[in-house]
């Protein structure tokens, strides 16, 4: 059984790490185990901003999007010195265990560690694209998913009074579950994702045909990895000479409140994994299947590439 552990949150910021985060220390100092706090990710546990925590240290954050531990990327721990110098942090702390919530990039850098030096890790996938292979969900995915049913919902709005294409554009690049998902719940006309080829030239006849037939407005939702939102637009309007816009939501995708499936959900992985740290399991990851919280092996998770659900690729194929 480890006696001290820590907890870092690293990658792009999701809703529902500071849930994951909480879950972990409280979990952790209810086991009567002492628990670190690692500031700005593996960019602080390079420079030594660690700091014992206590349970007053993550009330009141479960409401509030980001990471109250900060994140950043680190160049320095992509080498095996740096790597070595952020285990010397830890051992100097007599830290033990290592909890990571972060993205595919995040997990990686924790399986790299674990396999140089040794020390114990357990991940949880934060990150907005859930696109981590072996788990249905990842923390802060549905907040972000229905930010951008926000959206839809206001620019179907100003589409219908001016008869206007929208193209709108979503996180994503390497996945495109947060269009594919926003988009069917969302009702739009197209989704395209880097995961399918399209045709943008059948898709604008397609739309032509569609005005002709007395359509007042078309809602097209594309993820950043399958073309760039304004360039789309242009295209529409030069081919099919239709009033488009482009809306790119950005970084507002990262923020907000998280809904309460990412809070209960980052509250029950966080738990899972202190208490797995804690019994000395090593290179896991936490995630969910069909609606319960499974382990992970952490190699498989960061070496295989997770794919888009084929039932929602078809049912977005269908209502079109």
């Amino acid at each position: 059984m480890l006696n001290s552990i820590a907890v870092m949150t690293s990658g792009g910021d999701s809703p529902g790490m500071n849930a994951a985060a909480r879950a972990v220390v409280r979990t952790a100092l209810y086991e009567g185990v002492t628990v670190w706090g690692i500031h700005d990710g593996y960019h602080g546990l390079l420079d030594g901003d660690i700091y014992k925590m206590e349970s007053k240290d993550v009330g009141d954050i479960i409401q509030r999007g980001g990471t109250f531990l900060g994140t950043a990327r680190s160049k320095r721990w992509r080498t095996p010195e740096g790597r070595k110098l952020g285990y010397k942090n830890l051992v100097d702390r007599g830290i033990e265990g290592l909890c990571v919530i972060g993205g595919d990039g995040s997990l990686r850098g924790a399986s790299l560690l674990s396999q140089e030096t040794g020390i114990p890790i357990v991940g949880l996938p934060g990150t907005i694209d859930n696109d981590v292979w072996g788990s249905d969900y990842t923390i802060g995915c549905d907040t972000a998913a229905n930010t951008i049913i926000d959206a839809i919902n206001k620019l179907r709005d100003t589409a219908s009074a001016h008869r206007r294409v929208i193209v709108l554009e979503t996180m994503g690049r390497n996945s495109g579950w947060l269009a594919l998902v926003a988009g069917i719940s969302g009702g739009a006309e197209y989704i395209l994702v880097p995961e399918e080829e399209y045709d943008l030239h059948a898709i604008c006849e397609d739309m032509q045909e569609a005005y002709k037939k007395g359509k007042r407005y078309i809602l097209v939702v594309v993820a950043e990895g399958a073309g760039n939102g304004q360039e789309i637009a242009d295209y529409i309007a030069k081919e099919t000479g239709l009033d488009t816009r482009a809306s790119v939501l950005g970084h507002i995708q990262r923020g907000g409140s998280p809904t309460v499936i990412d809070r209960v959900r980052a509250s029950q992985l966080g738990e899972q994994a202190a208490l797995a740290l804690i019994s000395g399991l090593s290179n896991i990851v936490f995630g969910f299947k069909e609606g319960h919280v499974v382990s992970i092996d952490l190699h498989d998770s960061v070496n295989n590439k997770k794919q888009l659900d084929p039932d929602y690729i078809h049912i977005a194929k269908v209502l079109f």
